[in-house]
């Protein structure tokens, strides 16, 4: 089959098409005909040796939609010819991929490959962060770091659905308010054009905001204490900047304030079987439609280095697609 291949660490000319050997599956896992798959940050970061434990070769990618084409004797909630999204073992950019039983969800009939393929890390990671962790109640402000990425826009839709009162957003180039915007944010801050969390409290009425979701870290983290309510919550879920952020402990208790941590990939990891609920969730909004991934560029598979550099270039705004033809 054909697979991206990432041969050495550094820039996106690093990354091959090459024919590798079809995968095998256990007695739990179930084997998949990739339709869709999807650019992530953490992609990149891996393509750079900054994530994960940094083994060469292989192949990139955390989730894909598809076809099932077998399933091992154990499995028994899935059967062959079925639509999934899955979170697979050993990278997604590829004709074939592995996943376990528990990282697998049927995909529902009004769903298409298209937004199964680019929807699981940033719907799941979006409702996670909201509901699970931050615990948003209805009628909060919610402010959103990089309003316009494929978290962003998710998480702005179902902080709305969830019931946020005002959503705030922030991007680092004006270019890309109009995707935020576009995504349901009640008010967007270019947060290179002078102090987003002054902007935040004047638009609160000095109050500051319920729930901030950070993947930037840095400067970005110690700026957003500014602008945090009492009893609010601040969740960081990333450092996109490479920074790290200084948080004082007196800039909690008294304020009854909250710093939280998140990862996807630990929870996949370790507690699979928390994400079925996710599922659900997730499943019900995008049949609803309360939540649409928003996809603004579909690369063909083997030109998976071109998608790398499009993200890279910071230019890109929601998901950016690998589209597999066999």
């Amino acid at each position: 089959m054909k697979a991206i291949i990432v041969e050495s660490f550094g820039s996106p000319e690093n990354m091959k098409v090459v024919d590798v050997e079809m995968p095998t599956i256990h007695t739990d896992q179930i084997l998949i005909r990739v339709k869709t798959t999807s650019v992530n940050f953490a992609d990149i970061k891996s393509r750079y040796g900054k994530k994960g434990k940094g083994k060469l070769p292989y192949i990139p990618g955390l989730e894909a939609s598809g076809v099932i084409e077998k399933i091992g004797d154990k499995v028994k909630s899935f059967a062959v010819g079925q639509r999934v999204l899955a979170f697979p073992h050993h990278g997604s950019y590829a004709e074939y991929i592995v996943a376990d039983e528990n990282l697998t969800f049927a995909i529902p009939d009004s769903v298409d490959f298209d937004t199964a393929g680019a929807c699981g890390i940033v719907s799941f990671l979006s409702y996670k962060l909201l509901a699970d962790v931050a615990r948003l109640q209805s009628g909060e402000t919610v402010l959103i770091h990089s309003a316009a990425g494929g978290v962003g826009t998710t998480a702005i839709q179902i902080a709305k659905a969830l019931g946020a009162a005002k959503i705030i957003g922030t991007v680092g180039d004006e270019s890309k308010i109009p995707m935020a915007i576009s995504a349901g944010a009640d008010e967007v801050i270019c947060y290179e054009k002078g102090d987003f969390a002054e902007k935040v409290n004047a638009l609160t009425d000095g109050k500051g905001a319920d729930v901030i979701l950070d993947c930037i870290a840095g400067d970005i983290t110690e700026k957003s204490l500014h602008c945090l309510a009492h009893y609010g919550r601040l969740v960081m879920f990333g450092n996109s900047s490479g920074k790290t952020g200084q948080i004082h402990t007196n800039d909690l208790h008294a304020s009854c304030r909250s710093v939280l941590g998140f990862s996807l990939g630990t929870t996949r990891k370790e507690h699979p079987e928390r994400l079925q609920h996710t599922a659900i969730q997730v499943f019900r909004l995008l049949e609803h439609g309360k939540l649409n991934i928003k996809i603004s560029e579909r690369f063909a598979l083997q030109d998976a280095s071109l998608a790398h550099q499009w993200v890279e270039s910071r230019k890109s705004t929601g998901k950016v697609l690998l589209v597999v033809e066999h």
